[in-house]
């Protein structure tokens, strides 16, 4: 017989965005269960860089999500402490010809408008922010708002938080169902152990988010978009900003399928450098791909020569949550009663988590959400469109 467990509200996925649900729900006053099939950040999120950027995000709905979530990241670093290894350390766009700078220019002139710092470099005082970039750069832009966390510890610490709380949290346990009532409305979950009851469930499975919104019975085109990252040997700090090349902006924003790559350097607390960015759509294919690695390493190199002396310890692989229209599953769906979303974050999850979770807290606790979550609709999507 299944074990039963009455709770407010079920949060399905122990991923950054996952646990700053649950965080957010256990401020809030509610009684939250968390259920993963996995590990904290056994997903998305310990496969990620820990990237809180607002400087890749055109004005629009993601860019005033990641303002507020910028803001919320602060709050949280100075209550969770060095925990998280929360660095403001700031970005740095570089361009390596006139036509890329004036690109940044435009770019930079329309975010200013909604908020977002940047100050122009030119390319003789490249080498004062990082004094180990190519010589020969036009120049870019710093956005000192741009910071950093490492992802699984900040999973984990927000889960620890509101387990303190009083937050249950069931790992190593996949949801078999999501139950309804007779008039359709969430009452509950059940899992491979245990059944639970709660008149709310957040699907925050990250990639597999689509799968989860199939057993409520809704659609949701969640797709993976696979990603690689280099990891180097432990370095002194050669790199101080997380650096990145202009046509990483294009990238982020691009809905094709195939195969791109663009130069994304920076370095953690630990030593390591990172090194980025790829993106494909291929399914859930997990083949480690050689010419990845190398389109990978040889532009970085470009960006900061140095590395080409360096080791690299290791590379890993994980999948971006995309939605077709690059913007995440925010909120209520207005489908099934008592089922909310908070999935579909693509590349910028860990950034957006906080003001994720404290939405949809909001939205759980029949509060107003301090943003308007209509641009983030999970149910603006039909199987026809997608």
């Amino acid at each position: 017989m299944l074990k039963r467990s009455p709770h407010d509200v079920v949060v399905i996925g122990a991923g950054v965005v996952g646990a700053a649900c649950a965080y957010y729900a256990t401020q809030a006053g509610l009684s939250v269960a968390v259920v993963d099939r996995g590990p904290v950040a056994g997903g998305t999120t310990g496969a990620g860089e820990g990237n809180l950027l607002v400087s890749d995000k055109e004005p629009g709905p993601e860019l005033t999500l990641a303002l507020y979530s910028t803001r919320l990241w602060q709050e949280l670093a100075e209550e969770l402490g060095e925990q998280v290894e929360y660095e403001p350390k700031g970005g740095l766009v570089v361009a390596s010809g006139e036509a890329g700078m004036a690109a940044l220019r435009t770019f930079a002139a329309h975010q200013a408008e909604t908020g977002v710092d940047s100050e122009e470099i030119p390319g003789e005082r490249l080498r004062e922010l990082e004094p180990h970039l190519a010589e020969g750069l036009a120049g870019g832009f710093h956005y000192p708002q741009d910071a950093q966390v490492q992802p699984a510890l900040a999973a984990a610490h927000l889960l620890r938080a509101a387990r303190r709380a009083g937050a249950e949290v069931f790992l190593g346990e996949a949801v078999t169902a999501i139950r309804r009532g007779p008039g359709g409305a969430v009452t509950g979950v059940t899992t491979e152990r245990r059944s639970i009851d709660a008149p709310a469930v957040v699907n925050a499975a990250g990639t597999w988010g689509g799968e989860l919104a199939k057993l409520a019975g809704v659609h949701l085109p969640v797709m993976p978009r696979r990603g690689f990252v280099l990891v180097t040997e432990p370095l002194p700090r050669v790199v101080r900003h997380k650096v990145y090349a202009a046509d990483y902006v294009a990238d982020v924003a691009s809905g094709s399928a195939a195969l791109q790559t663009s130069a994304v350097v920076e370095g953690t607390p630990a030593g390591p450098v990172l090194i980025g960015a790829s993106r494909e759509r291929v399914g859930f294919d997990r083949t480690m791909s050689v010419e990845v690695l190398h389109r990978l390493a040889a532009n970085a190199v470009k960006l900061f020569p140095l590395l080409a002396e360096v080791s690299v310890q290791r590379a890993y692989r994980g999948f971006r949550p995309y939605l077709p229209d690059h913007l995440p599953a925010i909120g209520a769906d207005a489908r099934v009663a008592g089922l909310y979303h908070a999935c579909g974050h693509e590349g910028a999850g860990i950034g957006l988590a906080p003001a994720t979770g404290r939405l949809i807290a909001a939205q759980l606790a029949g509060k107003q959400p301090e943003l308007d979550l209509t641009p983030f609709n999970p149910d603006r999507f039909t199987e026809e469109a997608s």
